[in-house]
C-alpha cells in the first residue's frame, strides 16, 4: 500500500492517514469514507493509563480470508421480530426510535394479549408491585420470557417498587369505582378484608393526623376530590366535590387553602415489602427495577450496591421523580441512577400544574446531558382507559415528549386496566413515529450541551469518539451506525447525541442487550464475540445483511469499544466508515 502525505489534525490526538486501495468517489470532511478506520489505542501501564496516546487512521478492507473465518462461527443475532419487520417495511429512516413501555395488569396479562402488545411495539413490560400477588407477577414474567424465546421478541421486564406509600387509600374493589358528586365516604385506618360500601381504607393509622374539617383530599392527582366534613376519631367523613374514577390503591394528597398540606414522616424509601419484591425480581431475572419515592441519591446507591452482591446479572436501577424533594436533588439522583422515570401524576400533586411542562423538559434535558435514559410516564393517554380514541390534547402531549427527545413513553392504566390497551399503544407508536419524521424533515437540531462526562482518559476518549461519530454520521448521511459494546456504554453515548441514523448495538452480554431496549434509537443485537475485533465487526454486519436489513451500496459507520480484558495489553476504540459490498 503506497504511502501518501500524512494529514495532521490538531486536536487531542494526531491522525496519520494512508490511502485506501479502492478508488473512492464519496468523501466528507476532506477525506474518503469507504474503508477508512480511526483507531485509538491505549497501552496499559502499571499504575494507570500511559500519557502517550497515538491514533492512527488506516485502511481496513474486508478480505476473503476474514470472510471465510466468519463461516462456521455460531451466533445468535437476537433481533426483535417487530424491529426486523418495521425495518423492512419502513427502512432506516422510518424506524421508530422512541421506546415504548407498557404496564401489565388484569386487562392484558393473558399470553395472547401480551403477544398483541409485543406486536404493536412494546419494548419493556412494567409490573407495578403495588398490585396483584407474587404468583401473578411470576406468571406474567414467565409468559414474557416464553414469548421472547419462542416468538423472537426482545421484551425487557421492569418491576416498579411500591415504596413507603404513606398516602395510599384503597376502596377494596378489584377495579375502578365511579364516585358520584355529593356522595359521602368514610376514610378509615381500620383493617378489614374485601370492600365495604362507600368506605376507603387508608394504608397507615396516622393518616388523618393534622387534617382539619374543610381540607380537601385529592385522589391520584385529580381523578376525584373530597372535602373533609367531619373527624370521627382517627377516621374522616368526606363529601365528594369533584366526581370521577377511584382506582384501587390510589394515591391521595391533602390540601388546605390551595396549598399542599406537608407532613413529615420518618419512613425509608425502601420498605420491607420492597426488599422482598426486589429479591423476587432478582430470582426471576428482571432487567430493570424502578425505585419509588426517591428523594436523594442514597437509596439508589444502596440498592445498586446490594444488586452487585446479590444478582448474577446486571440489573439497572431507575429512580422515579415524583416529589418536590426529588426535584431539589435532581442532578445527584440522576447521576446515581441508571435511568429516570418522570412520574408526572404524583409530581403534579406537589408542584403547580402549570409548572409540569417546563419541569418535564428540564428533567429530560438533564438526563440527556448526563447520559441517562428517561421515561415520560403518567396520564399520556388517560382517556383511553375508557374510550377507544385519545383526545387531541393527549396526542399533542405525546408528541411534545417525543420532540424533547425522551428515550421512552409509558402507558399505565391505559394498558393495565383499560379496554383499549393495544389501541393506546398503537397511538403512541404512530404519534412518536410521525413526530420523529417531522423533526427530521424540518431539520430540527436539538444540540447537546457540551458537558464532559468522562474523568479518566479512557472515558474521555470514548465520549469524544461517540460525539464525533454522531456528527460524522449526520453530516455524511450514512445509512446506519454499528457499535460493538461490552456493557452498552458507547451505545448509550451515541444515543445521547440523537443521531439521525439508526444505531445497531452488537453485544455478547444478554443483560446489556435487554438494558439497551430503553435507549433512544438503539436496536440491540446479541452475537458471540471473538478476540478478533475486525472479525466481530464483519460478522455483525454480515448477519444484519443476511436479514436483508442492509444492502449492497449502503454506507455504515462502525464504532467499537473493547475493554482491556478482551484485548490483552491493548484497549481499543475506533470509528470506521464502510460501504456494504
Amino acid at each position: 500500500m503506497a504511502e501518501v502525505n500524512a494529514i495532521m489534525i490538531r486536536s487531542r490526538f494526531d491522525f496519520i492517514a494512508k490511502s485506501p486501495v479502492l478508488d473512492v468517489k464519496r468523501s466528507g470532511f476532506g477525506m474518503p469514507v469507504i474503508g477508512r478506520t480511526v483507531w485509538c489505542n491505549r497501552r496499559r501501564t502499571r499504575g494507570g493509563v500511559g500519557n502517550g496516546v497515538k491514533a492512527t487512521m488506516q485502511v481496513d478492507l474486508e478480505d476473503e480470508e476474514r470472510l471465510k473465518r466468519l463461516e462456521g462461527l455460531e451466533a445468535t443475532l437476537g433481533l426483535d421480530v417487530v424491529a426486523e419487520r418495521e425495518l423492512k417495511e419502513k427502512g432506516f429512516l422510518g424506524m421508530r426510535k422512541t421506546k415504548l413501555v407498557c404496564t401489565i395488569g388484569p386487562a392484558c396479562n393473558a399470553i395472547e394479549d401480551l403477544e398483541k402488545l409485543a406486536l404493536e411495539g412494546m419494548n419493556i413490560a412494567r409490573l407495578n408491585m403495588c398490585h396483584n400477588s407474587r404468583e401473578w407477577h411470576c406468571d406474567v414474567i414467565r409468559k414474557i420470557k416464553k414469548l421472547n424465546e419462542k416468538k423472537g421478541f426482545c421484551i425487557s421486564v421492569m418491576i416498579d417498587t411500591e415504596g413507603s406509600q404513606i398516602h395510599v387509600v384503597d376502596h377494596g374493589a378489584p377495579s375502578s369505582v365511579k364516585v358520584e358528586d355529593g356522595s359521602i365516604w368514610l376514610f378509615t385506618a381500620e383493617k378489614f378484608e374485601g370492600s365495604r360500601p362507600f368506605t376507603v381504607q387508608a394504608s397507615y393509622e396516622g393518616f388523618s393526623e393534622g387534617i382539619q374539617v374543610g381540607d380537601s383530599i385529592v385522589i391520584d392527582g385529580g381523578m376525584a376530590t373530597f372535602e373533609v366534613i367531619e373527624k370521627i376519631g382517627n377516621d374522616l367523613s368526606c363529601r365528594c366535590t369533584d366526581p370521577g374514577l377511584f382506582l384501587p390503591r390510589a394515591k391521595c394528597s391533602f390540601w388546605r387553602d390551595g396549598r399542599l398540606v406537608v407532613r413529615n414522616h420518618e419512613s425509608p424509601t425502601l420498605s420491607s415489602k420492597d426488599w422482598s419484591d426486589i429479591k423476587f425480581g432478582i430470582s426471576e431475572g428482571v432487567d430493570f427495577i424502578a425505585l419509588s419515592f426517591v428523594n436523594s441519591a442514597d437509596p439508589v446507591q444502596h440498592l445498586k450496591n446490594y444488586l452487585l452482591t446479590k444478582s448474577a446479572k446486571s440489573v439497572r436501577v431507575l429512580a422515579k421523580i415524583e416529589s418536590l424533594e426529588s426535584l431539589q436533588n435532581l442532578e445527584e439522583i440522576i447521576e446515581a441512577s441508571d435511568g429516570i422515570m418522570v412520574a408526572r401524576g404524583d409530581l403534579g400533586v406537589e408542584i403547580p400544574l402549570e409548572q409540569i411542562p417546563a419541569v418535564q423538559e428540564e428533567i429530560t434535558s438533564v438526563c440527556r446531558e448526563l447520559n441517562k435514559p428517561v421515561i415520560i410516564a403518567s396520564q399520556l393517554l388517560e382517556s383511553m382507559v375508557e374510550y377507544p380514541t385519545p383526545t387531541r390534547a393527549e396526542v399533542a402531549d405525546v408528541s411534545e415528549a417525543v420532540r424533547q427527545y425522551a428515550d421512552a413513553l409509558m402507558l399505565s392504566g391505559e394498558s393495565a386496566i383499560g379496554s383499549y390497551g393495544q389501541k393506546a399503544l398503537s397511538v403512541l407508536q404512530m404519534a412518536s413515529s410521525r413526530m420523529e419524521s417531522w423533526s427530521r424533515e424540518e431539520n430540527r437540531k436539538n444540540f447537546l450541551p457540551q458537558h464532559q462526562l468522562g474523568v479518566s482518559l479512557h472515558d474521555r476518549i470514548a465520549e469524544e469518539i461517540c460525539n464525533s461519530a454522531a456528527e460524522l454520521a449526520n453530516r455524511l448521511s450514512v445509512d446506519a451506525i454499528f457499535v460493538l459494546t461490552n456493557q452498552g456504554h458507547m451505545a448509550s453515548l451515541l444515543s445521547r447525541n440523537r443521531p439521525s441514523p439508526l444505531i445497531f448495538a452488537l453485544t455478547d452480554d444478554d443483560s446489556t442487550r435487554m438494558a439497551l431496549n430503553l435507549q433512544w434509537g438503539v436496536v440491540p443485537l446479541r452475537i458471540d464475540f471473538s478476540e478478533d475485533i475486525e472479525a466481530n465487526i464483519s460478522r455483525g454486519i454480515e448477519l444484519v445483511k443476511s436479514k436483508g436489513l442492509v444492502k449492497k451500496g449502503d454506507s455504515v459507520l462502525v464504532v467499537s469499544e473493547i475493554s482491556p480484558a478482551r484485548a490483552a495489553s491493548m484497549a481499543s476504540q475506533s470509528i470506521q466508515l464502510k460501504t456494504i459490498v
